[in-house]
């Protein structure tokens, strides 16, 4: 199992320490992440270079700002490569990215 490498401490900062709000963003980006994933999928899928970096760039810039680094690279490696007009990254990350998506489901804020 990849470890999330959360940075709880910046997630906090973030709240400005309220533990409460962190939480409610967590449940945020589980639901919004659960629905970028499907559409990473599905372009995968389809040979959409776009769809994937469109997923891929929601993904990046919502895991970074909650800190969970793991997550942020993997999505930042899958939307360069699809920039490059190429699925391979995404292929070769993708249930990676899935596990990782899934520990997220144990972080509390």
């Amino acid at each position: 199992m990849a470890d999330l490498q959360w940075n709880k401490e910046f997630a906090l900062e973030q709240t400005g320490g309220d533990e409460e709000l962190l939480e409610e963003l967590l449940t945020l980006f589980r639901d919004s992440s659960a629905s970028d994933l499907k559409q990473l999928q599905n372009a995968v899928d389809g040979n959409d270079t776009a769809g994937v970096v469109s997923a891929a760039h929601s993904i990046k810039g919502a895991s970074a700002s909650l800190g969970i680094e793991a997550i942020r690279h993997l999505a930042m490696v899958i939307e360069a490569d699809g920039r490059k007009d190429s699925l391979a990254a995404a292929q070769q990350n993708l249930a990676a990215l899935e596990e990782l998506l899934e520990q997220v489901n144990t972080l509390q804020g």
